[in-house]
């Protein structure tokens, strides 16, 4: 079952990893590059997850999430949050603004694609 996924991030290695990885699930994988096309990107294509990464250029993935999260449109979107910060405080900060999960980089690949398959399990059911 194929689900409509938008990867947004500012480094092109992980974003190459990020969509292989996706992609070779089964799902649509659409690209950002910084935190304002992001959120555009969400609007036009309301994807089913969203791979937000925090330090970007023009908007930061809290400034995307707060926004994904006050427009009541979009307020049910999945966001896994990605971040080279993993220190506890951004942790709370992403879950705080509604982050569905967060995972510091780097990371397993396996246990990304475990928690997108969790998400999108967790979406299919609301």
């Amino acid at each position: 079952m194929s689900k409509r996924i938008l990867i947004v991030d500012d480094e092109p290695n992980i974003v190459i990893s990020l969509e292989f990885l996706m992609m070779r699930e089964g799902h649509e994988v659409h690209v950002a590059r910084d935190g304002e096309a992001g959120l555009l990107a969400v609007r036009a294509q309301r994807p089913d997850l969203v791979v937000l990464d925090v330090m970007m250029p023009k908007l930061d993935g809290f400034s995307v999430l707060a926004a994904i999260r006050a427009d009541a449109e979009l307020a049910q979107t999945r966001v896994l949050m990605l971040t080279a910060k993993g220190r506890e405080a951004e942790r709370e900060k992403g879950l705080t603004l509604g982050a569905n999960a967060y995972m510091p980089k780097p990371f397993s690949t396996r246990e990304l694609v475990d928690k997108v398959k969790e998400l999108l399990v967790l979406e299919d059911l609301n």
